[in-house]
C-alpha cells in the first residue's frame, strides 16, 4: 500500500513572522464537503492561528471555501473555527510551553495521508521587525556574492 502525500495548503508567511521551534502532526474535525474543497486546493492558511482552550485545541481563521456554493448548508461559515486532533500528551507538553514562554500555534502545511486530511501546527515565536531586516540584509549579500562570483568580476 502507497501512501501518497499530496500538499493542499502551505503558510509561506509562517517561516517569515515566527521562528519556528517544534512541529506537530494532528488531525482536523471537517465535514465531508470541507474535506472535497480541500483536495480541490480551495483552503487558505495564510491568518490562521491554533488555540487551546479548555483541554482542547482550536484551529481559528482558516478559510475553507465551498466547492459548490449551492450545495452547501445555507448557515456555513467558510472560516468556521474548527477543532483539533492531538494526543494528550502533546497537547500537556504544548500547553506546558505556552504557559512558561510567549509562544503560538501556528499551522503550516495542509495535507493528505492515507485517507486522512493532516496538519502541521508548529510552535512558534514571533520575529521582531529588526530580526527581518538582518535576515533580508544577509540574504542580499549572500545573493550579491554569488552574482559577483558567476559573472567573474570579483566584485569590481
Amino acid at each position: 500500500m502507497t501512501m501518497d502525500m499530496k500538499e493542499f495548503a502551505y503558510n509561506r508567511k509562517a517561516h517569515f513572522e515566527y521562528t519556528i521551534l517544534e512541529t506537530f502532526e494532528v488531525g482536523l474535525v471537517l465535514h465531508g464537503f470541507e474535506v472535497k474543497s480541500i483536495k480541490n486546493g480551495r483552503v487558505d492558511l495564510s491568518d490562521s492561528y491554533a488555540l487551546i482552550k479548555n483541554n482542547e485545541a482550536y484551529l481559528l481563521n482558516c478559510h475553507i471555501y465551498p466547492l459548490q456554493p449551492l450545495n452547501t448548508p445555507a448557515n456555513y461559515r467558510p472560516d468556521r473555527t474548527r477543532k483539533i486532533l492531538i494526543t494528550k500528551q502533546e497537547l500537556k507538553h504544548i500547553t506546558g510551553k505556552f504557559q512558561s514562554e510567549r509562544l503560538t500555534l501556528v499551522p503550516i502545511k495542509l495535507y493528505n495521508k492515507g485517507d486522512f486530511i493532516k496538519l502541521t501546527l508548529a510552535l512558534c515565536k514571533k520575529t521582531r521587525k529588526y530580526e527581518k531586516r538582518e535576515k533580508i540584509q544577509k540574504r542580499d549579500a549572500e545573493r550579491e556574492i554569488q552574482r559577483s562570483l558567476k559573472t567573474g568580476d570579483g566584485g569590481l
